[in-house]
């Protein structure tokens, strides 16, 4: 399976993938989920905001154990994040029928559209549509950086895009949803453990601030007659990075837009967006607060006008605790217990349905790039952990 995947979607130039939502590489991807599932005699559907469903048993039954992850990515992302999980799905139905399993409840394997965000800049949109996160409304508003709609992209891929929306009937289906993972730190490398157990998902989300001030020659203007809203977007960076350090939290400017983006030209708008997680609520409100109180103050002072836009949020995530602890009892009761400030479709399904994740082991901790990996023998490690997890929850 990795073979066959590894190529789709994945730049020369940089070793990594763009894997974006409704692209040519998001097409090939899902006809590699089809033939993964079609080739294990699973009944594969994609529901009506653009998901992936392979089905083992009657989908209308209800009480589903369901498994899986996504498999865009962002820009020039890595192997792992995302892919792990609906390989190790596959993978993990092969070891249950390798074992003899009988099945006493459907099992479905998903593949969850644009849990990245890259394209459009909003994270899990198809798990975020499902669960009515995302309103039909607010999806037709999503536009991509060459300005095509998210309606646009999706119908241009072949997908009807009235159909999007709340998907109840769909949800429920699901009696649980249990989402493997690598893990995007070190903690299980520091505990020596190849896969543990998740316990909370930090609140987190996406900011935009626009810079406005005034596009102006760069070789003639003064200095003091300068309204150049970059230096007001560098001292806001420096102000992320201050606060969330006094707050125990994580802050990054990732993404920037300048216009008129001239060598010699002074910007008239630069815009800039915030990624800001915390542990709770608490440290996350004050960051957000302290970041912005400093950008407004470093505005004012140098004419600059500031728009602060919160793209996107989502609130702490307390795995249900019984479906969790079944988890560590199945998995021996020796599974490492631990949160993550990363976000994930188990996440915001979490709401609506009980959702648990299992993380493998990453032993550099580098995610979102070319450079994340994980060993074979900890992969292997994870398919069975979660063939132990699907047994003790779906089989007789």
């Amino acid at each position: 399976m990795w073979r066959s995947l590894r190529p789709l979607g994945r730049s020369a130039a940089s070793g990594g993938y763009r894997r974006y939502a409704w692209t040519g590489a998001d097409a090939d991807c899902r006809l590699w989920f089809r033939m993964q599932a079609e080739a294990r005699r699973l009944d594969v559907e994609t529901d009506r905001n653009g998901n992936q469903w392979a089905w083992l048993g009657d989908p209308t039954a209800g009480d589903a154990v369901v498994t899986g992850s996504h498999l865009d990515s962002v820009p020039d992302g890595g192997a792992f994040d995302g892919p792990l999980g609906v390989v190790s799905a596959f993978a993990a139905l092969d070891e249950l029928r390798a074992r003899g399993a009988s099945f006493r409840r459907p099992l479905a394997i998903v593949n969850f559209g644009d849990e990245e965000g890259a394209r459009f800049g909003l994270a899990c949109v198809g798990s975020r549509l499902t669960s009515g996160q995302l309103t039909k409304e607010k999806a037709y508003e999503l536009r991509d950086a060459d300005g095509i709609t998210l309606p646009q992209a999706m119908e241009a891929a072949g997908h009807d895009p009235e159909t999007i929306g709340e998907d109840r009937e769909r949800l429920d289906r699901i009696g649980a949803f249990v989402e493997l993972h690598v893990e995007q730190g070190r903690a299980l490398d520091l505990t020596g453990d190849a896969v543990g157990v998740a316990s909370t998902i930090w609140p987190h989300g996406r900011w935009r601030y626009d810079f406005h001030g005034e596009a102006n020659h760069a070789g003639t203007t003064r200095l003091v007659d300068r309204r150049d809203p970059m230096l007001t977007y560098a001292e806001t960076v420096l102000a992320a990075r201050r606060e969330a350090e006094l707050a125990g939290a994580v802050a990054t400017f990732g993404k920037i837009s300048v216009e008129p983006n001239g060598v010699n030209a002074i910007p008239s708008l630069v815009r800039g967006w915030l990624d800001a997680r915390a542990a709770d609520q608490g440290a996350l409100d004050a960051v957000i607060a302290g970041i912005e109180t400093s950008a407004r103050d470093k505005a004012a002072a140098h004419g600059i006008d500031l728009a602060v836009v919160r793209e996107s949020y989502t609130p702490v995530v307390e795995f249900r605790h019984a479906l969790r602890d079944e988890l560590v009892r199945l998995l021996g009761g020796k599974a490492p217990v631990l949160g993550t400030g990363a976000g994930h479709d188990a996440g915001i399904l979490s709401a609506a349905v009980p959702t648990a994740m299992l993380f493998v082991r990453n032993p550099t901790g580098v995610s979102h790039s070319p450079a994340e990996f994980a060993a074979e023998d900890d992969c292997v490690a994870g398919v069975r952990a979660l063939a132990d997890v699907l047994e003790g929850l779906a089989c007789t």
